[in-house]
């Protein structure tokens, strides 16, 4: 007969979490190979010295994990999601009668620590990266994939409206700080005239250097002037106004996120950001950058910084960055070359847009610091339009306009002319590199290296879309994402994952190699002893044998 099951629960007795979950499982592994303990120094300073004990911040590093591997995008979910199972409450440490943290807890933290601290987190999973061999820092490859925002491009303003808007409330909230605070000075002063310890703080030292006052001078007004894309955690430099340059984030804003910029995708615009990696060149591929900027920032503008500061941060000393065609420009060229670093990166040669000869069909001499065409003609420099980036060289008017190749030169009745860079050298150096095998290896090479991390976390780990809003909030998805990547090659190192060889599948080759041999002798056995021999034993009797 047919049966019924009736929902009858007992109170559990005598059951442990720690026999319910198996001994194989991956959180195990992860618990095993995996000490967080470090993380308690990065947060020390967000804590105060008394009061209610918080969350343990191994527990919110450990549900970010959680995030990461389960592929959740939303606090709620991870929340409920850890509810449900018993792996993950025995990753976190909480047993089953245990209230699990709230969600809105996690929100509170993250708003807490700020991006330094995920930072922090993600450069000592590559140092412990680094202390397992899995970086080697010969080689580095670089490149940028573009990722939508948690916004509509129907919430874009004017943004001058919204500054406006903005100015006002802050001017609002400030004038009533402005108001309590002075009623609280005026009670304090008959209380204490002393200030407060917290905030003296000692100026840091300067470290003894060779270089003069002048010097330090100079370069530390070079450094200020500069637009630091790793300190502004990838923001735009909004200072470059003028007529002929306009960006369309400089005039529209978006409400929802005013980070987020427009950017092309293949179904329209749509808001979004992009992801900067970069990426060792050994066999693990440990990511040892990571940056998130406006869609609106071109990839080689962070360049620079994201390639020497990984230099430093790391102690690598690489032969050569690897990029595609949008990091070749001039600066970044010229600032590798000068550090003894090969940039193996296409350079444009703009001068193909054009059905003229291009500036390599001319001959340069650089003793005579001339041009010479391909009719033979002279191309001298030229002083009154020279600037301090580039030279410029100009053939004489009446050599140009009686030339038989005019019409393959140029249109211009004052003779054609070429401008040559002031660092023409390292670009020089950069196109003798094209034709050597090395650098069409690193070519190839990048795209197999760099790009299916890109493909990992847009497929498995939800990097197609950011879940967080504002540039230091995606910034810190990013580290957590990233450094996740980097533990998945990490936990595989140390034998995550690493089941046992099948023995099984050794020998099977070896034996059926055997068996052909063994069937190919008692061929020729037969051949040679003939059927009426009293020594004839069957091959099924031998293999019994």
């Amino acid at each position: 007969m047919m049966g019924t099951k009736a929902r009858r629960f007992a109170p559990l007795i005598n059951v442990s979490l720690e026999d319910l979950v198996p001994a194989d499982h991956f959180y195990r592994h992860l618990e095993r190979t995996l000490d967080l303990s470090f993380v308690r120094e990065f947060v020390q300073q967000t804590y105060a010295g008394g009061g209610r004990p918080s969350i343990d911040p191994i527990v919110f590093f450990k549900l970010q994990l959680v995030m990461f591997f389960e592929g959740i995008r939303a606090a709620r979910q991870l929340m409920r999601h850890a509810a449900d199972r018993l792996s993950v409450r025995w990753f976190i440490g909480y047993d089953l009668g245990e209230p699990l943290p709230d969600h809105s807890s996690l929100t509170r933290i993250r708003e807490r620590y700020g991006v330094e601290v995920f930072r922090r987190f993600f450069e000592q999973i590559v140092e412990q990266c680094q202390h397992t061999k899995l970086v080697w820092g010969r080689e580095l490859y670089i490149d940028g994939t573009k990722v939508q925002a948690n916004a509509s491009k129907d919430s874009l303003t004017p943004r001058f409206f919204v500054e406006a808007h903005l100015s006002t409330l802050f001017s609002d909230q400030a004038e009533e700080a402005t108001g309590e605070g002075e009623q609280d000075a005026s009670q304090d002063e008959s209380a204490s005239t002393e200030p407060s310890p917290q905030l003296e703080k000692s100026s840091p030292v300067a470290l003894p250097t060779s270089l003069s006052l002048e010097q330090r001078c100079e370069l530390s007004q070079q450094n200020e002037a500069r637009h630091d894309w790793i300190e502004q955690l990838g923001a735009q430099d909004r200072s470059v106004k003028g007529r002929s340059y306009q960006r369309m984030a400089d005039y529209f804003v978006s409400t929802t996120d005013p980070d987020a910029t427009l950017m092309e995708t293949t179904k329209g615009a749509d808001m979004g950001y992009r992801t900067h990696y970069v990426v060792d060149g050994g066999k693990a591929r440990i990511i040892l950058g990571v940056l998130v900027t406006p869609s609106e920032v071109m990839d080689n503008q962070p360049m620079r910084d994201l390639i020497f500061r990984t230099c430093f941060r790391w102690k690598l000393r690489p032969r050569h960055v690897t990029g595609d065609t949008k990091y070749g420009t001039t600066d970044n060229i010229v600032a590798l070359e000068r550090e003894h670093i090969h940039a193996y990166v296409p350079i444009a040669d703009l001068t193909q847009r054009t059905p003229f000869f291009r500036q390599e069909d001319f001959q340069y001499d650089a003793q005579r610091d001339v041009y010479v065409c391909p009719a033979g003609k002279e191309l001298h420099f030229c002083q009154r339009q020279t600037t301090e980036r580039s030279r410029r060289y100009r053939a004489r008017a009446k050599d140009c306009n009686h030339c038989p190749l005019k019409a393959k030169c140029t249109t211009s009745t004052q003779g054609r002319s070429l401008c040559r860079s002031v660092d023409e050298q390292y670009l020089d150096r950069v196109r003798g590199y094209h034709s050597t095998e090395p650098y069409k290896k690193a070519l190839r090479k990048r795209q197999v290296w760099v790009e299916p991390l890109f493909a990992e976390g847009k497929d498995w780990h939800g990097m197609r879309r950011f879940r967080l809003r504002r540039l230091w909030r995606v910034n810190s998805e990013a580290l957590m994402r990233s450094a996740g990547q980097n533990l998945k090659r990490l936990l595989k190192k140390r034998g995550w994952g690493r089941r046992p060889y099948p023995t099984e599948a050794l020998h099977a080759p070896l034996f059926g190699l055997f068996l052909l041999a063994s069937n190919y002798f008692f061929e020729v056995l037969l051949s040679f002893l003939g059927n009426g021999s009293e020594y004839l034993m069957s091959k099924s009797e031998c293999h019994t044998l």
